[in-house]
C-alpha cells in the first residue's frame, strides 16, 4: 500500500546548519499571482525572499494578524488531522534548493517516531505560522541567494 504523503526522501537529522529565521515582511500585491515573504535569520543578519501565492500569503497574513476564519483553512486542517492522529509538528526546514525552485521539509512526530513530508515552502511556512514551530533555513540555502 502506497503513503498518501510524499515523505521526504533525503532524510537530515537535526541539522547544525539550518539556521533558525523568522518571518521579516510580507509585500502583497493583489494585482500579482505571485507573492513575496521575506525570512529573516534570528542571530543574524541574511534574509531569504521567497516568491508565494496569493491564497497562502494571505492565510500567513491573517493568521499573524489574528484574524480567524469561520472555518478551518488548508494549513489548519492539516494541523488539526496531524494533531488528531495523536502526531505532533516539531518544526518546518527550507531545506534546498534546485534550478532556483525552493524545497521545504515538515518535520513531524508521532508515537516515538520521526517524520520528515516533504512540501512547497509556502505551504510549509502556512503551516508552520498555523501551528507556531519554529521555521529553519538550510545553510546552504543562503549561500545560493
Amino acid at each position: 500500500m502506497s503513503s498518501v504523503f510524499s515523505v521526504a526522501k533525503n532524510k537530515r537529522e537535526n541539522s547544525v546548519a539550518d539556521i533558525e529565521v523568522e518571518l521579516s515582511r510580507i509585500i502583497i500585491d493583489e494585482a500579482s499571482d505571485q507573492q513575496v515573504i521575506v525570512l529573516k535569520e534570528k542571530k543574524g543578519e541574511r534574509s531569504l525572499p521567497i516568491v508565494i501565492g496569493i491564497v497562502e500569503i494571505m492565510a500567513i497574513d491573517r493568521r499573524l494578524k489574528g484574524r480567524t476564519t469561520i472555518r478551518p483553512l488548508t494549513h489548519e486542517l492539516l494541523g488539526n488531522t496531524i494533531d488528531a492522529l495523536g502526531g505532533k509538528i516539531e518544526k518546518v526546514v527550507i531545506s534546498d534548493i534546485k534550478n532556483h525552485t525552493y524545497y521545504a521539509t515538515i518535520h513531524l512526530s508521532s508515537n516515538g517516531k520521526k517524520v520528515e513530508v516533504d512540501s512547497r515552502p509556502s505551504d510549509a511556512i502556512a503551516i508552520a505560522v498555523a501551528s507556531d514551530v519554529p521555521l529553519y533555513v538550510a545553510e546552504h540555502i543562503f549561500g545560493n541567494e
